[in-house]
């Protein structure tokens, strides 16, 4: 299907798309959370690089990561236009995670970052080694 309006239009109508959630990953981890009797847990948190979930009592920040935006290996396609933009978005976004996690560090938070590839089930027992130091402290 071509698109209805030209390059720069479209280009101008998409840097203002802004991600509020990712719902559907983190309604998966909020499932795996009560499966696993995790509690405690909040969303919308104003703490720097605003993680996905966050646990105030033992300062645990939790960020899901999706694939392609934060640059993972498991996503071996790269888009065939534009390739110079997403190349550098990615390394951009990959930077900033570095920065905001090193950030919560620093102010003595535990930083946990999942993959949106580790929510599948065939990657679960990745997911729960991460979530292991959260397991063992609630």
């Amino acid at each position: 299907m071509t698109d209805i309006v030209d390059e720069q239009t479209r280009s101008y109508v998409m840097s203002r798309v802004r991600s509020t959630q990712n719902k559907s990953t983190e309604l998966k981890l909020i499932s795996i959370f009560k499966e696993l009797n995790i509690k405690g847990w909040r969303r919308g948190s104003k703490l720097k690089g605003k993680p996905d979930f966050i646990f105030p009592k033992n300062k645990i920040a939790i960020f899901v990561d999706g694939c392609f935006w934060h640059g993972h290996e498991c996503r071996k396609s790269i888009p065939q236009t534009n390739i110079d933009y997403w190349m550098t978005k990615i390394a951009k976004n990959k930077l900033r995670d570095s920065e905001v996690s090193q950030y919560l560090q620093n102010k003595k938070w535990n930083v946990i970052r999942i993959w949106e590839c580790e929510l599948k089930k065939k990657h679960r027992e990745i997911l729960y080694q991460k979530l292991q130091p959260l397991i063992t402290q609630l």
